[in-house]
């Protein structure tokens, strides 16, 4: 049959893993934000990109629209 343990020992290893769970959760936040700032910076440059491939084709914005829009 199972030795039960005493309230203490379990209060005690609660404690730890909350401790334990509040530190991962810091550290995963600041690597999410970590993440959503480059993801943010290379949708910037993406727009940019798109902007000048526009300006320099030439093309109106009426036929650009037309062309996105095909299926």
């Amino acid at each position: 049959m199972a030795r039960m343990k005493p309230a203490d020992s379990i209060d005690a290893k609660i404690a730890k893993a909350q401790d334990t769970v509040v530190r991962v959760k810091g550290r995963y936040d600041s690597a999410l934000a970590a993440l959503e700032d480059l993801m943010a910076k290379k949708d910037e440059i993406l727009r940019k990109e798109l902007l000048e491939a526009f300006a320099k084709s030439g093309k109106s914005y009426a036929e650009t629209m037309k062309f996105l829009k095909e299926k």
